[in-house]
């Protein structure tokens, strides 16, 4: 990837006040946020579990539930996908015995199983578990809903073996299958309710304990049933070192730099990135971890109802962005962001230049003039947006400046992260919200907005075109031309805006060896020294 044009430094206020957390009181607060012993507190015994600092709480352990990244993030442990990805983004088959056998209309997909992969309740996995996960994704999970539309027919053809039948061929279907956002997890079939209470898998670890705003705790699994190939990514051979994980949820960030910086915690994820400089001084405590190539932020727009659902303010509000001074808001460092308009990077075969003269405009005159013509009276463009992320706080503030100059009324309303994504599924509670996604090689995957149902409700007859010729060609080639066409009309709705490209910012304690950085930090393959 290029390196951005840094358009406008920031002023220094605008990190200043967030170096000023970083005091006493965030110590005060990072011993109230710490109900866990210290890892480091009994160094000469050898330790059996690993602390892990998260951004929130989650709202759910459902994995269909919801496509917040953080539930994904714990519940990959204990759920398992039927594929997944390796660590270049290919699919690659987890609990299925290899990649499906489609027919040559691609619209049936046969899938074998893998013997002997044991249940946390201690029978074996069969294909009538694979049959009722999958039909409660598709009944629940945003992705599941999207994708049941295509789904003809799903049924146990063998012990282990599965058939799903499609309407018409739909080529992101295996990487649909293998995403842990939302995930299609696989679960036994007699622990299927709605709410979940029982949380039975075949990860390598399994469910033990949930205290609210406290810790998930999870334990080895001893009858694990790992794959024989090498790990790769998310792929091969999966194995619980570490006996148990502790995931701790601490919303705020400057409380996460400082549990990092003093040894309390063996991973923190997404730190600031003004963090850097101060978590690369202290390698007797913690290692800063770069994840490359993370992923995107991008606003959500409610196409609904309230200010947004007209589209000629959607696009008005396209015209007063500058994504580039909100890139620098959010990440300050230019090594941790990319502002560009194209939704893929150069080199993949999504890449696109279509209607990215629309991207980074900041033509506050321009955007006021169009949302006169588009009959906007003043109300408030309420922007839902949250601390736990930094970044995403951060930008939201200089989202909020840049619609004032071109004479939008903007109300901010923050609230943690949970509080958000509860918030989000009703429409008459926001106008734009403020989220973030991995970078994917598979348009389909993220943002959930390019599928039905997903907030901000995004449904015309020029997405419904461009995606269903998207989705029916299987030859890659011909899919990067196709891609383009999605784009455009992205640019020309306005349901969701990218941002740019960013690299996460994590940190890690020396003690935590093997950990490879990911998207969706897993910690099966990693060891405690």
């Amino acid at each position: 990837m290029s390196r951005p044009t840094f358009l406008r430094r920031l002023p220094a206020s605008f990190t200043a006040s967030k170096r000023s957390l970083l005091s006493a009181a965030a110590m005060v607060a990072l011993c109230a946020a710490l109900p866990l012993a210290a890892p480091f507190a009994h160094a000469q015994t050898p330790r059996t579990f690993a602390t892990l600092a998260m951004v929130a709480e989650p709202q759910t352990l459902d994995p269909m539930a919801s496509t917040a990244d953080l539930v994904g993030t714990i519940m990959q442990h204990v759920y398992e996908p039927l594929y997944t990805f390796d660590a270049k983004w290919n699919v690659v088959p987890m609990l299925a015995e290899s990649m499906p056998k489609i027919s040559a209309d691609g619209k049936t997909y046969a899938i074998a199983l893998r013997k002997g992969v044991m249940l946390h309740s201690g029978r074996e996995l069969n294909a009538d578990d694979i049959v009722a996960s999958l039909q409660r994704w598709i009944e629940q999970s945003p992705r599941g809903k999207a994708l049941g539309k295509v789904i003809d027919s799903l049924k146990a053809t063998g012990p282990l073996a599965v058939t799903l039948v499609l309407k018409e061929p739909y080529a992101p279907l295996p990487a649909q299958l293998a995403l842990p956002s939302g995930m299609a997890a696989i679960m036994a079939k007699e622990s299927i309710a709605t709410p979940l209470k029982d949380f039975v898998g075949t990860g390598p670890y399994r469910f033990k304990e949930r205290k609210p705003d406290q810790y998930v705790l999870l334990s080895r699994f001893d009858k694990y049933s790992a794959r024989k190939e090498p790990a790769n990514g998310y792929g091969g051979k999966r194995e619980a070192s570490i006996e148990e994980l502790r995931f701790v949820p601490v919303p705020n960030a400057s409380t996460r730099v400082e549990g990092a910086l003093a040894g309390q915690y063996d991973f923190a994820d997404l730190l600031p990135v003004e963090a850097l400089a101060r978590l690369e001084k202290a390698a007797g405590k913690t290692l800063p971890i770069m994840t490359p190539a993370f992923g995107f932020p991008y606003l959500v727009l409610n196409t609904k109802e309230g200010v947004a659902s007209n589209l000629a303010v959607r696009q008005a509000i396209q015209v007063a962005l500058g994504e580039g001074e909100m890139l620098a808001a959010g990440f300050g460092d230019t090594r941790f962001f990319v502002a560009e308009g194209n939704h893929f990077p150069k080199g993949s075969p999504f890449y696109s230049t279509a209607g990215t003269d629309q991207y980074n405009q900041r033509n506050a005159p321009k955007a006021k003039e169009a949302a006169a013509r588009a009959g906007y009276k003043g109300d408030p463009i309420r922007i839902l947006t949250s601390r736990q992320y930094d970044f995403h706080y951060n930008m939201a503030l200089l989202m909020s400046e840049q619609l004032k100059r071109a004479g939008f009324k903007v109300e901010m309303n923050v609230v943690d992260w949970a509080t958000l994504v509860q918030r989000r599924n009703d429409s008459k509670l926001w106008d734009i919200y403020v989220t973030h996604s991995g970078q994917f090689p598979e348009p389909m995957l993220s943002p959930p907005q390019l599928g039905d149902g997903a907030p901000g409700w995004w449904d015309t007859p020029a997405k419904k075109s461009a995606l269903q010729a998207f989705n029916v060609e299987s030859d890659p080639a011909k899919r990067g031309a196709l891609w383009g066409k999605v784009q455009q009309v992205v640019y020309d709705e306005v349901p969701y805006i990218n941002v740019g490209k960013f690299n996460g910012l994590s940190a890690k304690s020396p003690a935590l060896d093997n950990y490879t950085p990911a998207t969706w930090p897993f910690f099966w393959n990693a060891r405690i020294k």
